[in-house]
């Protein structure tokens, strides 16, 4: 059956990349793609396989297979980035501002023509299989949650999903064992103090003094407060304050994240935040006021299913296509369905002749993974039932 399959991935290699340049085309962001989830419903409609709108404009398609057996779940995330992208690529962004820089262009292809080649095989297919579209990853809380209650799981066994991963190179499989992305949380802390003249600093409580002491001061949570042998970052993205050379403002604002694989490290670093803040404003009269967002949880990828995955990859392809990876500090709401099924989060690498990574607005991927990728997300699920019906 695998030769099978094969020839069939070959036959929809024009598609796959005609696919992933229409959705790259026309990018939407967060809880706002409605054209994407469009061209999906319709996609779904011509194979002749039940689809329903869920959570805004995600999806769930259903294919039955010929034989009884488990139901294996495909997600594929749908959101886009707010960049404007950048270069000459005939399929340019045309939407100004937004661009799929993250690959989740290439993620909808994969699960597309995924669900082509199990639909032609579908009376030789020993269990069922759900097509999951997801849109707002990048937007935490995320759309993973709201597909969750709105019934996406009912019926699945397990669930798999993929990443392509520029810095890996194209057709290497990267995936750990355990924790392999992190917890993600977001903070916004306001530091208020007494605008006035900055000739006059004695009449004024300086509110960009109190944030530079505050930058240096939330280091020192990673550096003194968390175990040398525990993963963990907090870092600052902005700092917003002023609007002339002059004048001392009213406030500034300070935004960052945190980072690890422990919920106990989050909850330390929470803690710590808030002490700090409040302590360092207070030291040069200023008030600081701390907002905290719990976002995705880590994701950790049970061993048995990361076994199942690095033996289909043998069997593909050899296990010289196995990249070992260390845990990446990014995070990836799929951890919320590892919460509930066993299943598997990989990494497929695209990287062969990509300069730029992951969020820049130059980003793009080297096609030639997307057959492979196909191939490797078919295997897996036939794989998966395969086993099931010998347990």
């Amino acid at each position: 059956m695998l030769e099978d399959i094969k020839k069939r991935i070959h036959a929809i290699e024009g598609d796959l990349i005609d696919w992933r340049r229409d959705f790259h085309r026309h990018p939407e962001v967060a809880f706002h793609e409605v054209r994407t989830s469009r061209v999906l419903k319709e996609f779904f409609q011509e194979l002749g396989l039940p689809i329903r709108p869920m959570a805004g404009t995600g999806l769930r398609a259903d294919l039955s297979g010929g034989g009884k057996g488990p139901t294996v779940a495909l997600r594929s995330d749908i959101d886009a980035l707010p960049i404007q992208e950048q270069g000459d690529k005939p399929y340019l962004s045309e939407a100004p501002g937004v661009a799929h820089s993250c690959a989740h262009d290439g993620h909808m292809a994969v699960v597309l023509g995924t669900a082509k080649v199990l639909s032609q095989v579908r009376e030789r297919l020993n269990g069922d299989v759900v097509f999951l579209f997801q849109p707002a990853e990048e937007l935490p809380p995320g759309g993973a949650v709201d597909l969750i209650k709105e019934g996406a799981l009912k019926g699945v066994d397990a669930i798999f999903g993929l990443h392509f991963w520029q810095p890996l190179p194209t057709g290497k499989v990267g995936i750990v064992k355990g924790p392999m992305m992190a917890a993600a949380d977001n903070f916004r802390i306001t530091v208020r103090g007494r605008a006035g003249h900055g000739s006059m600093p004695h009449q004024t409580v300086d509110p960009i003094l109190a944030a530079a002491h505050l930058v240096v001061n939330l280091q020192s949570i990673v550096s003194r407060n968390l175990d040398p042998l525990e993963p963990g970052v907090v870092s600052l993205g902005t700092i917003q304050g002023g609007t002339v050379y002059n004048i001392i403002p009213q406030e500034v604002i300070l935004t960052g994240t945190v980072r690890s694989f422990a919920s106990e490290v989050q909850e330390l670093a929470q803690r710590r935040l808030h002490e700090i803040t409040r302590s360092t404003c207070e030291a040069f009269g200023a008030r600081g006021i701390l907002q905290y967002e719990p976002g995705y949880p880590a994701l950790v990828n049970p061993p048995e299913t990361v076994d199942l995955v690095l033996g289909v990859v043998e069997r593909l392809w050899g296990a010289e296509r196995i990249a070992p990876i260390a845990p990446v500090m990014g995070g990836e709401d799929f951890a919320y369905y590892l919460q509930h099924l066993p299943g598997a989060f990989l990494f497929f690498g695209m990287g062969d002749g990509m300069a730029h990574p992951h969020h820049h607005p130059g980003f793009d991927m080297d096609e030639k993974a997307l057959p492979e990728a196909v191939l490797l997300m078919t295997a897996l699920t036939l794989e998966f039932m395969e086993r099931a019906g010998k347990a």
